[in-house]
């Protein structure tokens, strides 16, 4: 039955006077009515045209009506069943009727107006259970749509509280990594220190024994301050103090030049195989940084091979067409370490180069190691990827970019040797040196009292103030980091009294960018520890930059 259309009845009895008086009482009721006159025809029908209800009569020439009602039920569930019977049926009868699946039961002769009421209430009971079982399948819908969304939201909050737990654990590592570099700039700064005092007092001997052996002894001293410059350099890189210098650097040369610090690194136990130089394998990297993430990687092959073995360090070129992730297009130089340890799981080796993640014992690793060999190699516009298996050792690749061909390659800087004599004196000229530290002061003080310099100094940058207004020098020569006023406001308030007052900063560990952006950008810089010749040439060109009328 569409919305609209009258109910369709078929009227099932082979008596043709009482078939006739039900179909006409039903028509002129509104519905529409079909006949069959026995059970066989009657399944037929309702499977061709599906009645709304079936008028059922009882006795039937082939089927008896009641097998023909627990058929239709059988078949066809939602098919409404009036069964009718004549007056001399039973009650038994009757009872089996209901029983085997009929709605209702009506005894003949039926009442016209009992007839069209009791088909109209079975139809409405009907239309009620199909509005019902529309609701339950809406509600369970429903249901189904509002417990998906829930599931949804759920997977959402999961989601915001994973990543809120993951920004939280980014910050409280940002913030260990903030500490341990401020912690590595101070004690970088007081190291500095501590070796221009060194060459300087390294300076005085030298200047002041005529011993040809003595000087032999002296010049390797001061090599050996060089190293724990180079050492102080590569702190500084790693608490991101230092300023980057990439250059076109051959990597072939460096390994080589790196060969025998990295073997006193391992011990004897473990042999490290570097590639020969030779062909040239150029790459746009900063040094330090450079050093620095192949000691990381040595040290964790070391510890990797407690009971001895080998790290096979190698260098090859790669080029990559198109882009492969993080990896852009272009040329590479590819610089692996690779050891014969004890491997990794892949669960481990996914987590190596997470900033504090280290699985060797406490006191033996703080997890900072790969976490700066893969900063640096993604500084260096390049990726860093680990292969490893349990028992099969692990190797770190670092891909770095290429220099361009036909790069001025930059060279490695020798050992520093003591000069034997400055080449650049001064004149007369009076120099203001200001440092915190008293062994800086002194030895500085001695270098350029011998390049032909008056000095004075003074131990904070209050005190240098207070001199400068009393008598402003021909030129300031000051460290940067002291307690109290910093060099560089010592500089700016000299400057705002006398304007080309020549400036050379000598420090440790300042940023270049600092004084520039402290718009002292012609201040020279000269950095800690240093040989009188630099310090003297530095001056010199402050000195002869000086406007005439100065």
């Amino acid at each position: 039955m569409t919305l609209g259309s009258p109910s369709t009845i078929l009227n099932v009895d082979d008596t043709e006077v009482a078939r006739y008086t039900k179909n006409r009482t039903l028509t002129h009721a509104g519905f529409k009515v079909m006949d069959a006159v026995s059970g066989g025809q009657a399944l037929e029908m309702v499977e061709s045209i599906r009645p709304d209800l079936v008028l059922l009569d009882v006795r039937l020439p082939d089927i008896n009506g009641i097998e023909v009602c627990r058929i239709i039920k059988a078949r066809w569930p939602s098919t409404v069943v009036l069964q009718t019977s004549a007056t001399f049926t039973s009650a038994s009868d009757r009872a089996r009727g209901l029983e085997g699946g009929a709605d209702a039961y009506l005894i003949q002769p039926i009442d016209p107006e009992e007839l069209v009421a009791s088909v109209k209430a079975l139809l409405r009971l009907r239309a009620a259970e199909e509005s019902m079982r529309q609701l339950n399948a809406t509600l369970e819908q429903r249901i189904e749509e509002r417990t998906r969304d829930l599931h949804e939201a759920n997977l959402r909050l999961r989601e915001q509280i994973e990543q809120r737990e993951r920004a939280e654990a980014a910050l409280v590592q940002a913030q260990k990594m903030e500490a341990v570099g401020q912690l590595a700039s101070t004690m970088a700064h007081d190291f500095n220190n501590i070796l221009a005092s060194l060459v300087g007092y390294l300076y005085i001997i030298r200047r002041q024994s005529p011993d040809p052996r003595l000087h032999d002894l002296v010049d390797k001293a001061v090599r050996a301050t060089d190293r724990g410059k180079r050492l102080t350099s590569r702190v500084l890189t790693f608490s991101r103090q230092g300023e980057g210098n990439v250059t076109a650097l051959d990597l072939s040369a460096t390994l080589a030049g790196m060969q025998e610090w990295l073997a006193q690194t391992v011990g004897p136990s473990i042999k490290i195989a570097i590639p020969a130089e030779g062909e040239r394998h150029a790459a746009l990297v900063d040094l330090s940084q450079f050093e620095l993430a192949l000691l990381n990687l040595v040290i964790n092959a070391r510890d990797a091979m407690p009971r001895g073995g080998l790290i096979d360090i190698g260098l090859r070129q790669a080029s990559v067409a198109s882009d492969e992730g993080e990896l852009k297009a272009g040329d590479y130089v590819i610089v692996s370490v690779k050891d014969s340890g004890m491997g990794m799981p892949a669960n481990v080796a996914a987590r190596a180069f997470d900033p504090f993640f280290t699985t060797k014992p406490a006191g033996r690793g703080t997890g900072l190691g790969l976490a700066q060999v893969i900063n640096f190699a993604q500084q260096s516009q390049g990726i860093a990827r680990i292969d490893s298996e349990p028992g099969q050792g692990t190797c770190v690749s670092l891909w770095l970019a290429a220099a361009p061909h036909g790069a001025d390659l930059e060279a490695l800087h020798a050992p520093l040797m003591m000069a034997p004599a400055h080449d650049q004196p001064g004149g007369g000229e009076r120099v203001l040196l200001v440092d915190d530290d008293e062994d800086v002061r002194n030895t500085v003080s001695q270098m350029l009292s011998d390049a032909d310099y008056r000095v004075t100094s003074a131990a904070s940058g209050m005190e240098a103030l207070d001199m400068i207004r009393l008598d402003v020098p021909d030129v300031l020569v000051l460290d940067i980091a002291m307690p109290g006023i910093s060099g560089l406001n010592v500089a700016r308030d000299a400057r705002q009294a006398t304007p080309d007052l020549p400036i050379v900063f000598i420090s440790g560990h300042a940023h270049r960018e600092a004084i520039d952006a402290a718009q002292l950008n012609d201040a020279q810089l000269v950095r800690k520890p240093f040989q009188s010749q630099e310090l003297n040439a530095a001056i010199r060109r402050c000195l002869d930059r000086r406007p005439l009328s100065y």
